[in-house]
């Protein structure tokens, strides 16, 4: 098994500007294949926005996502782990605030991502959440 969340994250950071609006946010996820992006300024990060953020805290409320910010709708302040921290540190912060994927910040510094699928490969291969995280997605083509 590993032990540093450096060893499962995902490095890279893909991030927007607080001031991007929802389309620009969305279509980088698309062109990325992501499920989220950090919004940061001056290398900080400010929150995280999920596809699931733009959905029903945009969308549903029938706001224009061409005119709403990212800064609007994402999660403020995220719980954050370092690379250097224990996978387990990272599964217990998951845990207590119910979140699917941390921001690895490293100095101030945003260096990566580690999501829940990560840590499934990481402690059980052999999980169903391992298998689907492995999958390799279709383009959207599917259901």
């Amino acid at each position: 098994m590993t032990d540093h969340v450096r060893d499962v994250m995902t490095p890279g950071v893909v991030a927007v500007r607080p001031d991007a609006s929802l389309v620009e946010a969305a279509q980088l996820m698309r062109a990325q294949d992501i499920g989220d992006v950090l919004v940061a300024s001056e290398g900080r990060v400010l929150g995280v926005l999920t596809d699931r953020d733009i959905a029903l805290r945009a969308v549903a409320d029938g706001a224009d996502p061409l005119t709403v910010s990212a800064q609007a709708v994402c999660t403020p302040n995220p719980v954050v782990v370092a690379p250097d921290e224990a996978v387990s540190a990272a599964i217990d912060l998951m845990r207590d605030h119910a979140v699917r994927r941390l921001p690895v910040v490293e100095d101030g510094h945003p260096v990566g991502m580690v999501s829940l699928g990560d840590l499934a490969l990481s402690q059980d291969p052999t999980s169903a959440l391992a298998d689907i995280s492995r999958a390799t997605p279709d383009g959207g083509k599917g259901v």
